[in-house]
Order: structure tokens, then C-alpha cells, then sequence
């Protein structure tokens, strides 16, 4: 074995023991002998690959570019919203992270080991492309989403307003297995206003908030205190496509439907368990109530709609939802390379991981074939299509106003 393949191990073996320690091992595991026992095998098992790789492949490998793939499926094999950031890679976020970006209204994260979108924020130039939550980015800039963090992915979406990006995406829901190649200028991509309609004779309140931030949660619980003074009215909240805000927003969300009792609670290898359980002083209404859900759902949006499934305080309807709640540190490296770490894990009043199980309704219903089938007309019959799409039977929303009818206010 060369010198030079030596270091290279040493390198690697140094690498691996500062990933593996900080992310699950941790002292009390050196202390304890038996999980550093392990890590130290599997190290030797890489060595042994890494020596087989360099005697035996087609060609001479580059060892590292070798280990920047083998760290990068290390991280993502914990979950998708952990990265590792070569030191490049790391220089270029952290300049990004100082500059401010436009973007153009993806929300995205990893499945399957792609890209996939997970919501798309209305009015912004993914929309106008007709792109769905459970679409696929397979590359972009020609690179593939599969060889990229979710930190690259989320950065090469981003960039200075008026410049464009081009990446290909398939999808899924319209059945097609081509990729499409999309350019899209990215742009100040503002949050719409808060979606508020009246049904059954202005009985119920519909609510969609979009985002949950602490502006949007002001203007709800505003409308929610307007609404006392109407003993009859019923509460329709629509949470699809819910993914952008801030988790304690979401737990004061709510903590206005519910009166007591364990919202939700954070726990990670070492941080401390903290239960986020609900407030008699912020509780506002008792009305009866249902939640949308879809699998644009994600994150706060979900950590509101598994409170009150869990609570049995309303029902939740549609979809079952992405699956996203995590919390994140960033952890440096001594050769310039960063990790990006889930170390806390959110979970429902239950105690289910919802990273790992997301919300299932408890009154499940897919969408309507006749909403794909208007988004999926082609561009020259736009009108048409622009009717078919205000028309459509929005089979979720009647299911909700069907079962708050029903309700006793």
C-alpha cells in the first residue's frame, strides 16, 4: 500500500470517526468500549474496500472524489435534511447564506434519493409552470440531484433576482417518464394573503394560511377572536401545501384550539426532551373544526394537524402528509468541510417521529383525477384549461364540509 493511499485512509479514518462520534456515538459510547469497538470495525471494512476500489477498478479512481461520495451517503442515509458540505461546497454556503437569494417558489427536499418538491408557493414562477408538490428534480445545471446535498440542491435553486435556472423534472402525477427541461428566472417570490372564504350561509370559516409565521398566526388567531361573537360559525383550517413558517408558530397555532394537553414534544440524542404542551391562556375556540392535509404538508404544517389528530380535538382529511421535522446543526470540520446534522426529532402527542412517520388523516381522501387532468393540459389550450381548473371537484375540501355540517356548533 502506497504512502500516498495511507494518508488518503488516515484522512478518511480521522473523517469518519468525527462524523460518526458527533452524530450517534457520542463519550459515554468511547467510554463504553462497545460502540467504538463497532465504529472502528466498520472503518476497517472501508479501508478494505477503498484498498480493493484503488487495486481492482477499471481505472485509477480519484480518492477523493471517492470519499466526498461515500461522506455525502453517509449523512443522507440518517435523513434528508442531513448533509455533508465539502470544504468548496462549504465556502459557497456560507457566502450564499450572507447574500440574500431570489427564488422561484419551490419548496424541496430528498426522497428516493432525488430532489422532490414538496410544496410550491402560489403565484410564484413554479407555479405558473404547473409544478406539483411530488414532482422530481433530476438534475440541475445538468448536475444530478442524486450526487448533491439537499444543502447544494436548495443553494443551486436560489440565486440573484432576473438570472435563471434550468433544471429537468419529471412528473410523476401527469404520467409522464421524460424528464422536462424548465428554465425559470428567479425573482422576489411574495406570500399571498391568507385565504378566507365563508361556507353554508357564512357557518363556516374557511382558513388557508399558506405559511405559517408569526404574521400569518396573528392574522388567525385575529379572525378566530372575531369570530366569538358568532356562537354558530365552524372552523374548516387548510393546511395543504403548509411547509414554509416556523415550528413555534405552529405550536401556537395550535395551542388556540386546544385547551390543554401535550402538543408536541423535541428530543435528540443530546438535546433534552421538551414538551410543548398547550396554554389555557392562548386557547381560543372550541368550535368544531376539521384540517386539510396533502403531501405538501410538511413541517409546521404537519406538527399542527398531528396535535389535533392526536388530541382527537377535529378531524384531519385528505392526503397522508410529507414527513418533515427536524432540527438542524451545523457542525464544522477541521479540513474546511461542514456537517449539516438532524439532532432533534419533533413528535406527535403519540409520540410518533414525524420525520420518520408523518400525519395519516384519520379520514383519508386522494385528489380528484379531474385536478390532474386540468393541470395537464397543454400550454396552447390555457384557456380552456384555466376553466377546467376553476371548475374542477375539489373532492378533499367537499369531504371537510360535509363532515363540519355535520358538527353540532
Amino acid at each position: 500500500m502506497s504512502k500516498g493511499f495511507k494518508r488518503a485512509i488516515l484522512a478518511i479514518s480521522v473523517l469518519l470517526v468525527i462524523v460518526v462520534f458527533l452524530g450517534g456515538f457520542g463519550l459515554s459510547g468511547v467510554r463504553a468500549g462497545t460502540q467504538s469497538d463497532g465504529a472502528y470495525r466498520e472503518m476497517g471494512v472501508y479501508e478494505e474496500v477503498l484498498h480493493k476500489i484503488q487495486s481492482d477498478y477499471v481505472v485509477e479512481p480519484s480518492i477523493g472524489n471517492v470519499t466526498n461520495g461515500a461522506l455525502h451517503g453517509l449523512l443522507e442515509s440518517l435523513d434528508s435534511d442531513s448533509s455533508y458540505l465539502s470544504p468548496a461546497e462549504y465556502t459557497t454556503y456560507k457566502a450564499h447564506a450572507n447574500e440574500g437569494a431570489a427564488q422561484i417558489g419551490l419548496n424541496v427536499s430528498k426522497r428516493f434519493g432525488y430532489a422532490t418538491v414538496v410544496s410550491v408557493m402560489p403565484g410564484s414562477p413554479a407555479e405558473r409552470e404547473q409544478i406539483q408538490d411530488g414532482d422530481i428534480i433530476e438534475s440541475i445545471a445538468g448536475q444530478s440531484t442524486r450526487e448533491m446535498s439537499l444543502a447544494m440542491i436548495r443553494l443551486m435553486l436560489e440565486g440573484k433576482p432576473g438570472t435563471d435556472v434550468t433544471f429537468s423534472l419529471v412528473r410523476p402525477n401527469r404520467g409522464k417518464s421524460e424528464p422536462d427541461k424548465i428554465t425559470l428566472t428567479r425573482t422576489a417570490v411574495a406570500t399571498p394573503n391568507m385565504g378566507e372564504q365563508e361556507y353554508e350561509n357564512s357557518s363556516i370559516l374557511y382558513l388557508k394560511p399558506i405559511v405559517l409565521t408569526k404574521e400569518r398566526v396573528n392574522d388567525i388567531e385575529s379572525r378566530l377572536h372575531a369570530m366569538q361573537k358568532n356562537n354558530n360559525q365552524k372552523i374548516l383550517l387548510d393546511l395543504r401545501d403548509v411547509a414554509q413558517g416556523d415550528e413555534s408558530q405552529a405550536v401556537r397555532l395550535a395551542n388556540a384550539f386546544l385547551q390543554t394537553g401535550t402538543i408536541a414534544t423535541l428530543e435528540g440524542q443530546k438535546v433534552p426532551k421538551q414538551t410543548f404542551a398547550a396554554e389555557a391562556g392562548k386557547f381560543i375556540t372550541s368550535a368544531p373544526l376539521v384540517v386539510l392535509v396533502n403531501h405538501g404538508t410538511a413541517g409546521p404544517g404537519e406538527l399542527v394537524a398531528a396535535a389535533i389528530l392526536d388530541s382527537k380535538r377535529g378531524d384531519v382529511v385528505g392526503d397522508r402528509t410529507f414527513g418533515e421535522g427536524t432540527v438542524q446543526k451545523t457542525i464544522e470540520l477541521p479540513d474546511g468541510a461542514a456537517l449539516i446534522l438532524s439532532v432533534a426529532k419533533y413528535e406527535s402527542p403519540s409520540g410518533k417521529k414525524i420525520q420518520d412517520e408523518a400525519v395519516t388523516p384519520n379520514v383519508v381522501v386522494a385528489p380528484s383525477i379531474d385536478q390532474y387532468l386540468a393541470e395537464a393540459e397543454e400550454p396552447e389550450t390555457q384557456p380552456q384549461n384555466a376553466q377546467k381548473a376553476a371548475t374542477h371537484t375539489d373532492d378533499q375540501l367537499n369531504k371537510a364540509l360535509d363532515l363540519l355540517k355535520q358538527k353540532n356548533a
